[in-house]
């Protein structure tokens, strides 16, 4: 049988999981390890500094007070007794395109699965979110089955993100290079006091309007495929600097 694993960081109860567990069961056994409550953006983050605590919901369904990340280890190496065939992270509610997926819960769930040795990925609902997750969670059905049946390097995750509306098709997108403005949103509590909200300003920018650009690819109705590899090492340049050592150090 089948077995796949499943996380988020939008929370156990969030939409999106509830549509992705749904329509996966087609293709095995679901387990579903979640954060109790919303985690967005916390990117790989690890709890160091205290407990973790679980909550078996179900069968098969568990709550974790942690990150996405801690909800995949927790699961791998304590709730699951085998080895997960698959470990998929969302439905995210809204986009995690560009560089914008380097602070990304769901991304990085998808990548601690790759991390183990797991095929993986993360899926995002870009707009439509009154009935869009359950075409997420069909296109999700169709890439699992696709992914299970190829023998690709475990060394890549696919961040995949879908539009809302009509679409259009799917595209295999590389990250784009879109240069996140984060925002800082000052206003005064009733006492005077400042407080901060961060916040981002996503408008696209007009220079790249390459179709294979994730967040283009998305504004145009596509459903954005992107592979992501894990290992970030930037081989070229450590090719460009290969005499730089004798340099470097002087005994």
């Amino acid at each position: 049988m089948v077995e796949i694993l499943l996380t988020n960081d939008d929370g156990i109860g969030s939409a999106g999981i509830l549509a992705l567990a749904d329509s996966l069961t087609r293709l095995g056994r679901v387990t579903v390890v979640a954060p109790d409550r919303e985690r967005s953006a916390t990117s790989q983050a690890l709890t160091l500094s205290r407990p973790i605590r679980y909550q078996e919901l179900s069968t098969g369904k568990y709550s974790v007070d942690g990150t996405p990340t801690d909800c995949v280890i927790f699961a791998l190496h304590y709730l699951l007794k085998f080895k997960p065939d698959l470990v998929v992270s969302g439905i995210n509610h809204g986009p995690n395109l560009g560089r914008d997926i380097g602070y990304s819960g769901t991304v990085a769930g998808a990548i601690e699965g790759s991390n183990h040795d797991i095929p993986a990925f993360a899926i995002s609902l870009a707009g439509g979110f009154d009935d869009g997750f359950r075409t997420a969670a069909e296109f999700a059905a169709i890439l699992a089955e696709k992914l299970l049946a190829a023998s690709l390097s475990t060394e890549v995750v696919f961040n995949v993100n879908v539009p809302g509306g009509n679409i259009q098709g799917a595209r295999i997108t590389f990250q784009g290079r879109r240069n996140i403005r984060n925002i800082i949103v000052e206003n005064y509590d009733p006492r005077g006091r400042k407080y901060f909200w961060l916040d981002q300003d996503l408008s696209l920018p007009n220079k790249e309007e390459d179709p294979a650009a994730d967040y283009v690819a998305v504004s145009q109705g596509y459903i954005s495929v992107t592979p992501i590899r894990t290992d970030r090492t930037g081989y070229d340049v450590a090719e460009k600097i290969s005499d730089w050592p004798n340099a470097l150090f002087r005994s």
